[in-house]
This record gives C-alpha cells, structure tokens and sequence, in this order.
C-alpha cells in the first residue's frame, strides 16, 4: 500500500400536550404536577443536555450477563460471521454527543464516558479539523477510511471469513483489509491506510490488534484524530446471527490522556440477492471538480 505517509420523549409530550390543550386550566396544572411527581423529563431537555455537554445519557443496566452465542458456526467450530454487515448510528458525523445541523443527524456518544480524552493541545486541534472539516476530511479527497472508521460508515461492509486469515471488503472506495490469524507478526516500520492487523479467538469473540496506522486518517466528519503511534484492540463478539457487538480501545499516548474504547452493533443485512455496490469517490469528486471549473469563466485570451 502507499504510504500517504426526539425520541420517545418527543412522543410523550406530544400526547400530554394535546390531552392538557382539551383539559380546564385548574386540572391542567394539576396534571402538569403530576407528571413532575412521576419523575417525567420535559421532552429533549436531557438530550440537549447530553448534546451540550458531550456525554451520553445514561443507560438502564439490563443486570444480565451477556447469553451464550448461539448462532452458526463454520466447519472449524467459530461463530459464522460470513456475510454483509453495516451499523445503524450517527458516529461517521461525530462520536461524541451532538445536535443536528444541516446534513448532519443528531446522536448520543458511543465513547464510554462520553468523551475522548484529548490532551490539552490534541483538543485545541480537533477544534480546529471541526472549523475547516469540509475541506480537512482526509474522506473528502477520497482516502481510505482507516480503522476503526471504515466499520462505521453508512455504507455496508463484507466479512469473509477462513481459518487462517478474515478479509473485510467496504462499499466505500474499494477499500479491504486483511485480518491474519495465523499467529505472524506485526511488520515493522510501515505504515497502512487500514493498518496491520492480527487477530484470534477467545471464546466466540473475535479480538484484532491493528497496528501501523500512520496519521493521515480522521475517526468522524468532526475532526477526531490520531497520531501514527494509534493501536487498536477490535473485539467482534456476536450475539446471534444477525448481531456483533462492536467494541474498540484506541491507544496513542502522543494524542490522548489514557486509553479509550467505543462501542456500537452490526447489523447482518439480510435484503435478497444482497452485494456490496461501487462507490467509486474518486469519479464523483473529480467530476463535481470539473464541473466547477468548467462554469467559471476562462482568463485565457
């Protein structure tokens, strides 16, 4: 390779708001009370907040340990993770909270805590990708996504998976990527769009460590960054069949203060006579080029 080197809330107020409107004034203010004594957010407010202040809402535990998988299994007795799979979510845009805006979906943080731990100057940075991200993305020149993005745009990807080796093949600009399972080391001293990645089994969970990232690549349109010392540590852990629970812990000591790990699901798209498409970025960005110059007026004589 070339080294470049509102919801539910939104629902419930509605229906309180159309109840109150038909109500007398006297029995509306009771009714408000006591939708404030049963502990009823106003609609969004929580949200906004979380949005605000980059964090998560917080999640009901389910108490549950996660159950045993019980999907099928290839010839070598591993979960079956053969087929076309994509996430359902806003982290392409931003993996922190954010509210819409034009183009741009709102979402909760799929950062555990709710916010990437920046070092000072690092956060100063990605303020700066965030004010120029419509010509800064290294996605807008049509690079390779890199990891872990690639996992998360909202195009599908394939898993083909083997005994000694898994190939993974993105809609998004022919990208691929190679997870080695027989035991090789990492390559030293070169760097990869997508990384260098080994992986193995524990249990049914499938663990890859990708190395040799470089630092070309951004983690979202909001200009989260990495330096070339990013590893990643994937863990594909399905559920069934038709889900993964996704998780990754991303380390670079030259960017950020600890460790830190997201998480999100994969969903196995089950249309019929599915397949992967050509999202040929490079054609559609030269010829969106072409056609601006093409209007502009010539200088020429």
């Amino acid at each position: 390779m070339n080294r470049p080197i509102l919801p539910t809330g939104a629902a419930v107020g509605a229906v309180l708001a159309i109840a109150l409107a038909a109500t007398p004034l006297a029995q509306r203010n009771s009714a408000q009370r006591g939708v404030a004594q049963r502990g009823v957010a106003q609609p969004g407010a929580a949200q906004r907040g979380a949005a605000q202040r980059g964090a998560a809402p917080p999640r009901a535990s389910s108490g549950q340990p996660p159950a045993a998988y019980s999907g099928p299994r290839t010839p070598d007795g591993k979960p079956d993770l053969n087929g076309i799979w994509q996430v359902l979510g806003t982290a392409h845009w931003n993996l922190e909270a954010h509210s819409a805006s034009e183009g741009v979906p709102a979402g909760f943080s799929v950062v555990e805590g709710g916010a990437i731990p920046y070092q000072p100057w690092a956060l100063a940075k990605r303020d700066e990708n965030f004010k120029d991200r419509f010509n800064a993305d290294p996605l807008r020149r049509c690079f390779m996504p890199g990891v872990p993005r690639a996992t998360y745009l909202p195009f599908p990807f394939e898993i083909t998976q083997g005994p000694k080796h898994i190939g993974i093949a993105y809609e998004f600009a022919h990208t691929t990527r190679t997870v080695f399972l027989d035991g090789t080391p990492h390559m030293d001293d070169l760097d990869f769009w997508m990384g260098d990645a080994r992986g193995q089994w524990e249990g049914d969970t499938l663990v890859v460590d990708t190395v040799s990232l470089g630092d070309k690549t951004w983690f979202d349109q909001a200009g989260n960054f990495h330096s070339d010392a990013l590893k990643t540590v994937e863990r594909f852990t399905p559920s069934d069949a038709t889900h993964i629970n996704y998780e990754v812990t991303l380390d670079d000591a030259k960017v950020f203060t600890r460790p830190w790990k997201m998480s999100m699901i994969l969903y196995r798209r089950l249309e019929k006579n599915l397949e992967l498409l050509d999202y040929e970025c490079a054609e559609h960005v030269y010829e969106k080029l072409f056609k601006e110059r093409a209007a502009k007026p010539s200088s020429r004589p």
